[in-house]
């Protein structure tokens, strides 16, 4: 294990305090968020290099006591030298955990897309009951949830996309249609895209590149619907890529979220890309974050739900439509830190 110098993360914590107190960052909220939490980060890490220091210090002097010609000071010196060695162990593994490279994204707030694939009517459904489920889950975390289009909603709050960042790729589910006569079970699949907020410093978006388009807003809405051209789509002309918004009634509105989604496929785009020149960086994580990856499945029937990358399962769907992803999320984010604590420890 590569222990940082006491003295190098006071500085580094200094540093970072003194970045964060730094007024031109109230425009970029992701990296604040970021900063923050690599300050605290650190804060925590140096918090348990000193407490080693200190647990070694008390064994140190608990060792001569331990040859004390006193038995029943021999015997306190014992039970003191079994718990400093209990505490030491527990505070090595803390920080073991706590210095594996982590994901500076974790902290962002996220652009959550689903998309029916296949299936029909079915995949439809599922894809507006899985969207359910997933804006139920951030409320009842007391997170923030805007919607930017059908299908899309953006998610902010503590710690979102290190929370969600799994469920990118096909999900699958396999149930007996209401509107299936013979009882037969069908499967069908959506798409999860888990996209972190991106800002203007993560990717540059020339305007020269950009064609935006303005049109009347479609559904319920009244005569505003009728009467406003509030709709905003921006295509980036040299990928292709287009976004809409149109569930604000204010255009200026609708573009600055529209522009978000376009920033954050940008990037996931670019980070994709990146990530398949180097395969390797997928052995130490959990699923390649590819959309076209299956990584679910949820079973009606048989009341289960399986994750293919880790191989569990779990049971209660009806609880998880209604939000309860808690042990789902809390599985796979401990799955992935035992991959990338098994991968540092190999690179060490």
């Amino acid at each position: 294990m590569n222990i940082p110098s006491v003295d190098n993360l006071k500085q580094e914590i200094a540093a970072l305090t003194e970045q964060l107190g730094d007024v031109a960052l109230m425009k970029q909220p992701g990296t604040m968020k970021e900063l923050a939490h690599k300050l605290n980060r650190n804060r925590e890490i140096l918090e348990h290099i000193e407490l080693l220091q200190a647990i070694t210090l008390e064994t140190a002097a608990n060792t001569s006591l331990l040859a004390s010609d006193d038995t029943e000071m021999q015997a306190l010196a014992q039970e003191e030298a079994t718990r400093l060695a209990a505490e030491e162990s527990k505070t090595k593994k803390e920080l073991e955990e706590l210095l594996i490279p982590d994901d500076p994204k974790n902290s962002r707030d996220v652009i959550l897309e689903i998309r029916a694939g296949a299936g029909g009517e079915e995949a439809s459904l599922f894809a507006s009951e899985l969207l359910r489920a997933y804006v139920r889950f951030a409320e009842l975390q007391g997170w923030r949830v805007s919607s930017v289009d059908p299908g899309i909603v953006e998610i902010s709050g503590k710690d979102v996309y290190g929370r969600m960042k799994f469920e990118s790729g096909v999900h699958r589910v396999q149930r007996i249609p209401e509107t299936e006569k013979m009882g037969r079970t069908h499967t069908s699949t959506v798409t999860v895209a888990i996209l972190p907020r991106a800002e203007e410093v993560d990717i540059e978006i020339k305007t020269e590149d950009l064609r935006i388009d303005t049109y009347r807003a479609s559904g319920a809405g009244g005569q505003h619907v009728n009467k406003t051209s509030s709709a905003v789509r921006i295509t980036h002309i040299p990928t292709g890529v287009a976004v809409a918004c149109q569930q604000e009634r204010s255009q200026h509105k609708n573009r600055d979220m529209a522009m978000s989604l376009l920033r954050a496929r940008l990037l996931a785009a670019k980070e994709e890309a990146a990530q398949k020149k180097e395969a390797s960086a997928r052995k130490a994580q959990i699923g390649t974050g590819d959309r076209s990856e299956k990584i679910r499945t949820y079973n009606f029937p048989q009341d289960r739900i399986t994750d293919h990358r880790i191989k569990q399962s779990w049971s209660n769907i009806p609880a998880v439509m209604e939000g309860a992803f808690d042990q789902i999320f809390e599985d796979l984010r401990a799955a992935d830190k035992e991959l990338r604590l098994s991968q540092a420890t190999k690179s060490v």
